[in-house]
């Protein structure tokens, strides 16, 4: 028996020659042997996620006909009653041993099945993280129970049954070895984190693609192998590709706004290993609109969390709205927040990895008017100034951001709704702005200087 393992498909939905060949690839690969497993984050974030409100995900769900999926964290930015409708819609069974609302698992989904492929039995259970509602105002009604006894209880009842393997369907993201720790589990089918990984803990196979969409994971169950598919050089599904380049061109986002002389990378690299031009841009722009809207005095400071950054496609050429906003495809607008130096130095530590997502040496925040110095090897903020000078625990200053850092305790929790006394425009709006206005041509200045690693 054999799963195919997506997740994450997150903006791959703005690039229909690679959706295309997802849907070419799974096409392929599927067997009377196999199953299809989505493991969340594959209606949104993106360009045409937004557009649709994630009604894309449902010519590709049609297109790959999966057996099984779970919830990401982004599978619910258009609301509960959105997330409800792509439910329904969709092909296969969505399953959450985690989520509740109004006393209930969310809409109606069972927490495990069971399902049969070429004569075996494969019992599935879905888990998504508790921290959700603190990042998704559209997800604070939700209740989310502890995934491990959740977990237990799931892993119980499929071995009662007398399934042929156990497979969780996880968006914990690092929250899959403490799974793997405590329950009985052939297989963690991963995500939430962007990074691949093939690994085995605690005698359980821990899988995850990456994101956008780029790798699909073939496992096989019996001989608990995994073989790691390209997407770029899978066959296309015509019709499929077809089907999006017609959404994106009836969007009506291709007003140039901007040209890039050297192409601006957006990998995961650019996105959390420290300063990037990509991060050094998007932080410019918020810096940009803050000053233009409440002056320079106090010093203004621009900070864009690295998660928030959604990798892609080099910038190159002329650029439009639409790849602005595939940047940061959120409807979330810039806030500016108003801290003491003491809470602006908490706020630059946690630009470490001290929450718990990601990979360890990740770093979390691109800045704009400040520089870091962070030494790993001591854990410590070693230098931090703005404008040039040293902060002053004493003095006032103003951090321009995503709304979203002012309502999660998940990231950069210094950052509270208290500290907010100005909200702009949408960030996307704010890019399109800060490159008509002054173009987009950032440059990597120092900023960020990491050691230790």
């Amino acid at each position: 028996m054999r799963l195919l393992h997506y997740s994450d498909i997150e903006n791959a939905h703005d690039d229909p020659e690679r959706v295309g060949r997802i849907a070419g690839l799974i096409a392929d690969r599927r067997g009377p042997d196999t199953l299809v497993c989505g493991t969340g984050d594959n209606t949104a974030p993106g360009v045409l996620p937004l557009v649709t409100r994630g009604g894309q995900a449902l010519d590709f769900f049609d297109a790959i006909s999966p057996a099984v999926e779970t919830f990401g964290n982004h599978d619910f930015d258009f609301g509960l009653d959105r997330t409800r409708e792509l439910v329904d819609a969709s092909p296969q069974e969505w399953l959450t041993a985690n989520i509740y609302h109004d006393g209930a698992q969310f809409a109606d989904c069972a927490p495990w099945a069971v399902h049969e492929a070429d004569g075996g039995t494969v019992g599935f259970f879905g888990l998504t993280d508790p921290t959700t509602p603190s990042g998704a105002e559209s997800a604070q009604t939700l209740s989310f129970t502890d995934p491990i006894e959740e977990a237990r209880r799931a892993v119980e009842a499929l071995r009662d049954r007398g399934v042929d393997y156990v497979v969780a369907l996880s968006h914990l993201g690092r929250g899959d070895e403490r799974l793997a720790a405590a329950c009985d589990i052939d297989v963690i089918l991963g995500g939430h984190v962007h990074s691949e990984r093939v690994e085995r803990t605690a005698g359980t196979l821990l899988t995850r693609p990456g994101g956008g969409g780029k790798v699909v994971l073939e496992i096989d169950l019996a001989a608990n192998e995994v073989t790691r598919h390209a997407v770029a050089e899978a066959p296309l599904d015509a019709d499929l590709a077809a089907t999006y380049r017609k959404r994106l061109d009836e969007a009506g986002l291709d007003e140039v706004v901007g040209h890039v002389a050297e192409p601006i990378r957006r990998t995961e690299g650019e996105a959390f290993r420290g300063e990037s031009r990509v991060g050094n841009f998007v932080a410019d722009a918020y810096r940009w609109a803050a000053e233009r809207e409440l002056g320079t005095d106090p010093p203004v400071v621009g900070l864009q969390n690295s998660g928030g950054i959604r990798t892609g496609d080099s910038l190159a050429g002329d650029v439009t709205v639409a790849d602005l906003i595939s940047l940061v495809p959120f409807e979330e607008s810039v806030a500016v927040a108003e801290l003491s130096g003491a809470e602006l130095l908490d706020v630059f530590r946690e630009s470490a990895d001290t929450t718990g997502f990601g990979e360890s040496d990740w770093w979390h925040a691109h800045v704009s008017g400040a520089r870091l110095v962070y030494d790993y090897t001591e854990d410590t903020l070693v230098e931090a100034t703005v404008g040039g000078e040293p902060i002053d625990p004493e003095a006032t200053y103003r951090l321009a951001t995503s709304e979203f850092l002012l309502h999660t305790d998940a990231e950069f929790p210094t950052l509270t709704e208290r500290n907010a006394i100005r909200r702009l425009d949408t960030q996307y709006e704010i890019l399109a702005d800060y490159a008509r206005a002054v173009g987009v041509a950032p440059e990597l200045e120092g900023r960020i200087v990491r050691t230790g690693l």
